[in-house]
C-alpha cells in the first residue's frame, strides 16, 4: 500500500471501507465483523434498546487500519461510526488526535465517498506536502 496523508472510513454494522488517499491515488481496504449480527428491532414493552452490542474485535481492526494516516474522516449512516470513536477513545486514545471529523453519510459509492473526503481535506492538502 502506498503512503498517503489522509484516510476516510465508512462504517456500518456489516462492513468498514477504509480509503487511504491523496489527490491522485487511493488504496482501499474492506473489513467485515467476525460475528455479523442481524439488525434487532425494538419490540414494544420489552427491556433493552433492541440493538446488538458493537463487535469490539471488528472495531479494533478498523482502528488498526488507520495506519499512518495523518488525518482521518470517519463516516457512516448510523451508530457504528460513534461506536468506532468510543472504541478508539477507550483503547487507542493516541489515535484521537488524528480524527479530523465524524460525519453522517448514507451509502455512497466508493467514488462519491472519495470525492467527499478529498473535498473535506482540500484546504489541508493545499498547505501540507503530499506524500508520493
Amino acid at each position: 500500500m502506498s503512503t498517503h496523508n489522509h484516510a476516510v472510513i465508512w462504517i456500518d454494522h456489516r462492513e468498514a471501507r477504509i480509503f487511504h488517499f491523496n489527490r491522485l491515488e487511493a488504496d482501499t481496504q474492506v473489513l467485515h465483523p467476525h460475528n455479523l449480527t442481524k439488525h434487532i428491532h425494538h419490540k414494544a414493552n420489552s427491556m433493552g434498546s433492541g440493538h446488538a452490542a458493537a463487535d469490539q474485535d471488528f472495531l479494533h481492526e478498523v482502528a488498526e487500519a488507520i495506519g499512518a494516516a495523518h488525518a482521518v474522516l470517519v463516516t457512516g449512516p448510523a451508530q457504528a461510526k460513534t461506536d468506532l470513536i468510543k472504541h478508539i477513545h477507550r483503547h487507542d486514545p493516541q489515535l484521537m488526535e488524528r480524527i479530523a471529523g465524524v460525519e453522517t453519510v448514507d451509502h455512497p459509492t466508493d467514488g462519491a465517498l472519495l470525492d467527499h473526503a478529498r473535498h473535506y481535506f482540500k484546504a489541508a492538502d493545499l498547505t501540507t506536502p503530499q506524500l508520493p
